[in-house]
């Protein structure tokens, strides 16, 4: 009975939602990102830089004769909001795919509504590796999962000349699996792994930590948070005379922000990003950063986002791409579209490929990660 009863519904959604579409005046993309909250800052860039892909996008005749309608919700950088607010853009706006979620815990919490739903999503920020390995095939990443940035990194720490690391990272999934990743890689590249410390993502004084690695015999601290709380973090590390070479991980620092906000406190710090928007010229598709940036600049939006937006501008024109390619607004055919795209992002090729159990694979695309290093408050690509 229960059974029957949950087929149904499933079949009245469906009905539902097709008769929708069919009458729909515009195509429908939910838009799941924290625009209050721990992550406010964050999601807001993203928003932004996606609404510049709708717009974009319309400006050229839209999709299928159709104009794109962005249906924006926040998830407060809760994931439970976050949960609920997936379901509310399916069930009750009607949209067949959506953008999302940011942050790893964020896209976790969201992941079962996919798979219930049967509807696709495409991640544009969050890191942690089990998002695409736990056997979930709505989900569509275009962001570098932490696994990703540590073997870019591993290309590199010889360099580098690491021997000994401590890491300070952000107590969610997307921390502790940067540090989990991290450290394997550095452990089979014969690196000494030392403290592991994290912090709340709401926590204002890192203070205590900060005083654990200074006292270590480390040369490194990796670091893995969200932009205002490394702000802080950089603050509070120089009143500490904490000198130890330091790299943040994740892209989602927005140097241009680390340095207003922490000026001298953020020099000598390393970054690794998946953007160079001070760098055009050096992007795989110089043309549409460029573009990108202009529009940008022109809507009034500080600079120090576009580390952070371009990922919402990619992630739609990602899904614009699949429905073109689909011939339909439906979830099904967006689903199976999104496997045959092949998008030139502002961070390289967005080209789909398996990953997770057989069967139940998420799709994975690969983008290019950089080092760069900010030095007399400017941002320069790291000399190696």
């Amino acid at each position: 009975m229960i059974r029957t009863i949950k087929a149904a519904s499933a079949t009245a959604l469906a009905i539902a939602f097709l008769s929708s579409a069919a009458t729909a005046q515009t195509i429908k993309i939910g838009v799941n990102e924290p625009l209050t909250g721990a992550f406010a800052a964050s999601g807001t860039y993203v928003v932004n830089g996606a609404k510049i892909a709708a717009d974009e996008i319309n400006a050229k005749g839209g999709l299928l004769g159709k104009k794109i309608e962005l249906v924006i919700e926040d998830n407060k950088s809760n994931p439970t909001e976050a949960a609920a607010v997936a379901e509310k853009l399916i069930t009750r706006d009607k949209v067949p795919v959506m953008l999302g979620a940011w942050g790893s815990s964020l896209t976790l919490a969201v992941m079962p509504k996919l798979v219930e739903y049967e509807t696709a999503m495409v991640v544009e920020t969050s890191s942690a590796g089990k998002i695409t390995t736990s056997g979930n095939p709505y989900v569509f990443r275009i962001s570098p999962p932490s696994f990703v940035e540590a073997a870019a990194f591993k290309n590199i720490v010889d360099k580098l000349a690491l021997k000994k690391v401590d890491f300070l990272v952000i107590n969610n999934d997307w921390g502790r699996g940067t540090a989990e990743d991290f450290s394997k890689m550095m452990k089979e590249k014969g690196i000494t792994i030392g403290l592991v410390e994290t912090m709340d993502q709401s926590a204002q004084d890192m203070s205590a930590q900060l005083a654990k690695i200074k006292a270590t015999d480390s040369e490194t601290v990796i670091i893995t948070a969200a932009v205002d709380q490394l702000t802080l973090i950089f603050k509070q590390a120089a009143a500490l005379g904490l000198k130890k070479r330091i790299i943040t991980t994740g892209g989602s620092q927005n140097p241009d922000q680390i340095i207003a906000q922490a000026g001298a406190a953020a020099n000598d710090t390393m970054h690794l990003t998946t953007f160079l928007p001070w760098m055009p010229e050096k992007t795989p598709n110089p043309e549409a950063t460029t573009y990108f940036i202009n529009e940008w600049k022109k809507r009034g939006f500080d600079f120090a986002g576009c580390t952070e937006s371009f990922r919402g501008y990619d992630g739609i024109r990602t899904i614009a791409a699949a429905i073109e390619k689909a011939g339909k607004a439906e979830p099904a055919a967006i689903k199976d579209a999104l496997w045959k795209i092949d998008v030139k992002g502002l961070n390289g090729d967005i080209i789909f490929k398996k990953s997770g159990p057989t069967g139940q694979e998420s799709g994975q695309s690969f983008p290019n990660v950089y080092l760069v290093e900010i030095s007399g408050g400017k941002i320069v690509m790291k000399d190696l």
